[in-house]
């Protein structure tokens, strides 16, 4: 479980200012067969729906022909669970980024096959994509499920839930968008809410405690019904920029 591949840098900018440098990575780019669906979203739908970091800032409006709620979502893996979601909120427009070819051309694939024009991809990674191209205060939510928990303890650096990280959502949240995280690995879920807890201009939104129930918005993926058969717990924190 827990296989979004997710990208990271740990440090701040030489300049002092919220962009991250080039640091550590948080997923380790793995090869692998593309199906045909897959190929065919890269190499047909990928000009249509695909955005890249050398293009710059977004004009959002512009984008997506409307003003809408705007939500991002790093490390869709393959896809399932985020096309749910546009589908099911044709109000909102969708951003996801990852960076594996067959989970990108995969969701290309269904977003073409469904209709759908309230999403658009980048296969970069996630901190440039923040730094670079998404504007401040313009995103009413991020979503970040099942990373990679990197378990080991020598590994923990590699985690992408750090504080600089989270400060970078913060500026690109509205006031009161929210930061939506979940895990099935409770000692990552325990490190989010360190992190979270130390973090200025945040809100926990739980009810009690550091965790809130699964929102009726967030799909149930495939490795969260494999776990609740093994009796795995999940954890979600659903925190919202407060300034």
């Amino acid at each position: 479980m827990s296989d979004n591949p997710l990208s990271v840098e740990s440090e701040t900018s030489s300049a002092g200012d919220s962009r991250p440098r080039r640091g550590i990575k948080s997923y380790v780019l793995r090869a692998g067969r593309m199906t045909v669906a897959q190929t065919r979203g890269l190499e047909e739908v990928w000009p249509r729906l695909g955005l890249s970091v050398v293009d710059g800032p977004l004009n959002l409006d512009a984008l997506f022909g409307r003003a809408a709620p705007r939500v991002v979502e790093i490390g869709f893996g393959m896809g399932a669970s985020l096309i749910e979601q546009v589908q099911a909120h044709p109000e909102t427009d969708f951003i996801g980024i990852e960076v594996h070819a067959p989970g990108v051309g995969k969701l290309l694939d269904e977003a073409d096959k469904r209709q759908l024009s309230n999403l658009r991809v980048y296969r970069e990674d996630a901190l440039e994509v923040l730094s670079r191209c998404i504007p401040e205060a313009s995103l009413d939510g991020l979503q970040l499920f099942f990373p990679d928990p990197w378990p080991k303890k020598k590994h923990h650096k590699r985690r992408i839930v750090q504080p600089t990280f989270v400060e970078l959502v913060r500026t690109r949240l509205k006031p009161g968008g929210t930061l939506h995280m979940a895990t099935d690995w409770q000692a990552y879920a325990e490190h989010m809410s360190e992190v979270m807890a130390a973090a200025p201009g945040y809100r926990n939104t739980a009810a009690e405690g550091d965790y809130v129930a699964r929102p009726a918005f967030r799909p149930l993926t495939k490795f969260e019904s494999r776990g609740a058969k093994l009796g795995h717990g999940v954890w979600d924190l659903l925190f919202a920029r407060t300034d």
